[in-house]
């Protein structure tokens, strides 16, 4: 697992994964798990720098040593630095679990095809991931620009700070709600943060936590 980034969902990693072998095997299991954890910060900075080749250079050097130490296969544990996955993958030898492709499989085979991103605003307004929602044949809806910056403000400055507000909750609701308005039958909840705000019980669409989508597909693969 690359996590960190930020550290309130890697841990939720960590318990759903362990929670789902547990489950699948017994009282007494758990999973096997070699995380690297990153300083959110300096991943912050270079997101917001513009230095995409920099961080996707640090995130493949970390796998590289994860698959040394014996890991076989890797979790990008944040939907936004999916954007390097493409240089993870090429200096790799096991699979890499695209949190993009569980996702839009969990979409598909519920029924869905027109689904609402929410996520950071790179996840949102560039293509890196949408394009492989509607490569299974999904439409994806995402928010006009002030909501963008609504959405990435409450990820960047509350949730990855462990900050939970109500208002925040009744805001993405809102922006839910206006993205049902335009046809979405669900919404993805495309950062990881974003499932500790807002749940199924929230909003009248589908929800898809790509935390737990994530977090049962790296399960379903350590159990075979």
């Amino acid at each position: 697992m690359i996590g960190g980034m930020s550290w309130e969902s890697t841990a939720l990693y960590y318990t759903l994964i362990n929670q789902g072998v547990r489950d699948a095997l017994g009282p007494l299991r758990s999973a096997s798990i070699l995380l690297y954890s990153y300083d959110f910060d300096r991943i912050k900075s270079l997101q917001y720098a513009g230095r995409w080749d920099e961080a996707g250079e640090d995130l493949a050097d970390v796998a590289q040593r994860l698959e040394a130490a014996g890991a076989e296969t890797i979790l990008i544990c944040t939907n936004t630095m999916h954007k390097v996955a493409p240089m993870v993958e090429a200096r790799i030898g096991v699979p890499l679990l695209h949190l993009a492709d569980c996702t839009a499989q969990e979409v598909v085979k519920s029924g869905i095809e027109r689904v609402a991103l929410l996520g950071t605003r790179f996840t949102m307004e560039e293509n890196f991931y949408s394009s492989r929602l509607e490569a299974r044949g999904l439409e994806v809806l995402v928010p006009d620009k002030e909501e963008i910056t609504e959405v990435n403000s409450v990820i960047y400055d509350e949730l990855c700070q462990g900050v939970v507000l109500e208002r925040s909750r009744e805001r993405y609701k809102a922006i839910i709600g206006t993205l049902e308005a335009r046809g979405a039958q669900g919404v993805i909840l495309g950062c990881t943060e974003i499932g500790l705000l807002i749940g199924p019980q929230d909003v009248p669409v589908q929800t898809f936590d790509t935390t737990a989508i994530h977090a049962a597909a790296a399960v379903r693969f350590a159990i075979g």
